[in-house]
């Protein structure tokens, strides 16, 4: 069987082809105008246009929609009274004393939110029945607009969905793509639903076009999965109806690669460190990936399932600037891909982390993308000698400032997902990929006290590979809100409402009963608390509520087991498993030392000050299992340069996974002394 995992970036699309028991890596230039181009050219270039069984895919196609406001014309139908919700929202400032920001445009403008006359209280009963004129009227006048998609959300259909569903089916009548509020997101806290529903119908249409046109592209025999926000996947059909479900497919897919590819080492407990041109994602694996419900496309709100990942915005080519104080930042703002860093020669002047990579000696002008692209030294020089000049220090002590304040701020990235949830960064392994992370990821590991450092064998591609040890999932949440002295033996009925139902659409995708793994969750909060923990059913709601203390206390410092507990969601995850590719597993010989291919002078920093040494070089491909080196040392491949500082060691392990860790040994490389 030929699988391929296809991740969509904004530079290159990226290829993983699975046949018989052995992996494939490919790239192509992205088509931002049409993705699946990209992806025919790159299946062509394999050679298995034509023969490909199945395509895992993570798609950018709903994420850019929202990011570049290019989503559908989309409508909205509430309860009379509650058209402004989208605006209103929770009222929070992101900069509180900031009388001069902007609130973003909501995703529907008020012109195209539409109320129809009907009301239910808080456990559904109705208050007052729908008025079925009120609902005529507002799809004629979202017609009359030229309205394409509709999201439909009434307050209080999370208890009865009966009203929403009548206006949701009249909408589909009328031609109109609809998403629907007890569908998409049957939860209370309007705002949050609002966002989500309105989100799922901004970029439905077009998410269902692109999967239509690429599915029509491809042989009939071929299956297309698509990759989720939450580390699963889900067919093309699902895809199209919620398409809010991929805004974060491809960060979810490098945080399940890094945890495949972490477990086949032998280790669980993981930070995944992405750290590309633009952005650095972080995510924390404590076996399994940690999820949230919490989390935003830009700065709207949704509350779907999704992998708990933290995005800076520390790159490569993040660019090095000096604020209003005079203090020297690094990021957000980044050169892109085009013009890109000085040292790309293609214009860019602005002084990046790549340049000062460069500077330093840490990225090889000579073996960047594996030679098919040469760096410009003397154009980062000049670049970074603008701050250099600036502080009055050399080129050198400037770019080790801008390194030191780009680890710094992904190091503040990696305590949010660790240290302010509950967790020692001293007890997890530091997975780095992206086209920057292993240049960075030995000197944050030690800022962090992270014992070791993995570099996957294919750091560049790691989200396409995660797509394929990706089981199929589907999450379902209902609202039950129940207190302590409510009717708890409710929560049973609703648990066995969501495993029908995830039964029943399992099967649909033809997984056998056999492969269903269902999973309960508790949504909990102490009563007069604002927002819950997601806490693993333990058999009873006893004992849960027992588990959400010890959650508690280490996510907040302090429980109290005096306090009443409310359920306010029960939370069911359906996964379909699948086979997964084995990573090719060689003998691993005694330890050997391989030969450099060259040494070059590289700069670190030891007692503040920048201290060159001379550093071997290594070329990825030909260190094979078991071999050992010693830092300082490059290791250079086609889609990344791992850099290992004095004092580091690293070995390649039987799956061709780089492991690199302080040297306890005190040994270094003969150079380096």
């Amino acid at each position: 069987m030929r699988i391929v995992g296809v991740d969509t970036g904004g530079t290159f699309t990226d290829f993983v082809l699975f046949e018989d028991g052995r992996v494939r890596v490919h790239k192509v230039l992205s088509t931002p105008t049409d993705p699946a181009r990209a992806i025919l050219q790159g299946l062509a270039d394999l050679g298995i246009d034509r023969t490909v069984d199945v395509v895992v895919h993570g798609s950018t196609v709903a994420t850019n929609a929202v990011l570049e406001h290019k989503g559908a014309r989309t409508g909205l139908i509430t309860t009379a009274g509650f058209r402004d919700v989208l605006e209103i929202g929770r009222q929070n400032r992101p900069k509180l004393y900031d009388l001069r920001q902007q609130k973003p445009p909501p995703l529907v403008p008020r012109e195209l939110r539409l109320e129809v006359t009907e009301r239910l209280d808080e456990r559904g009963g109705v208050l007052v029945p729908l008025d079925q004129e009120s609902v005529r009227a507002a799809i004629d006048r979202l017609q009359q607009a030229g309205v394409e998609s509709v999201a439909v959300c009434l307050l209080f259909s999370f208890a009865n969905p009966e009203h929403e569903r009548i206006v949701a089916e009249a909408a589909e009548r009328a031609g109109f793509f609809v998403s629907a509020s007890h569908v998409v997101l049957p939860e209370f806290r309007e705002y949050e639903r609002t966002s989500t529903v309105a989100l799922n119908a901004y970029v439905g249409p077009l998410m269902a076009r692109y999967l239509s046109r690429l599915e029509q592209s491809l042989p009939r025999q071929t299956t297309v999965r698509i990759m989720q926000s939450n580390g699963g996947t889900i067919s093309a059909a699902t895809a199209g109806r919620e398409a809010a479900r991929t805004l974060l497919s491809g960060p979810a897919a490098g945080v399940v690669g890094a945890a495949y590819v972490a477990e086949a080492s032998g280790f669980r407990r993981v930070i995944s460190f992405d750290m590309g041109g633009t952005s650095t994602d972080v995510s924390l694996i404590d076996g399994a990936p940690t999820q949230t419900t919490e989390g935003k496309i830009g700065p709207y709100p949704m509350r779907l399932p999704m992998l708990d990942i933290h995005t800076v915005g520390a790159g490569g080519g993040s660019i090095a600037w000096f604020d209003a104080g005079g203090a020297l930042r690094v990021g957000p703002l980044s050169t892109g891909a085009d013009p890109g860093p000085a040292a790309y020669g293609r214009g860019g002047s602005e002084p990046t982390v790549s340049d000062a990579n460069v500077v330093l000696g840490r990225l090889v002008p000579d073996a960047f993308l594996g030679g098919t692209m040469r760096l410009d030294a003397e154009r980062a020089r000049l670049a970074v000698r603008k701050i250099a000049e600036r502080l009055g220090s050399s080129a050198e002590a400037a770019a080790l400032g801008i390194v030191q304040i780009a680890n710094a701020n992904m190091e503040a990235a990696i305590r949010v997902i660790s240290v302010e949830r509950g967790y020692d960064p001293r007890d997890f392994t530091l997975v780095a990929f992206g086209g920057a992370g292993p240049l960075h990821a030995c000197e944050l590991a030690e800022r962090l006290r992270i014992p070791r450092v993995l570099v996957p064998t294919t750091p560049g591609v790691l989200s396409a590979l995660g797509m394929l040890a990706t089981d199929i999932v589907k999450d379902y949440a209902r609202t039950v809100m129940l207190r302590p002295d409510g009717r708890l033996e409710q929560i049973e009925p609703a648990f066995g409402a969501l495993e029908e139902r995830a039964m029943s659409e399992l099967s649909a995708e033809g997984i056998a009963p056999g492969a269903i793994r269902l999973e309960r969750f508790l949504d909990l909060r102490y009563v007069g608390q604002s927002y819950e923990l997601t806490v693993p059913f333990e058999g009873s709601v006893a004992s849960t509520v027992a588990a959400f203390h010890q959650v508690h206390e280490r996510r907040y410092g302090y429980a109290d087991e005096e306090e009443p507990v409310e359920v306010v969601n029960v939370r069911l995850r359906a996964t379909g498993l699948i086979s997964k590719p084995a990573l090719e597993r060689q003998p691993e010989p005694s330890p050997w030392r391989p030969e450099p291919s060259e040494k070059r002078p590289v700069t670190f920093e030891q007692a503040g000050e920048p201290m060159t040494c001379t550093a071997a070089l290594y070329q990825r491909d030909r260190l094979g299992p078991g071999a050992v080196i010693a830092g300082p040392a490059i290791v250079t491949q086609y889609d990344t340069t791992t850099v290992l500082p004095p004092g580091w060691a690293a070995r390649v392990d039987a799956v061709g996974n780089l492991i690199a860790e302080r040297d306890t040994t005190g040994r270094e490389s003969d150079d380096a002394r």
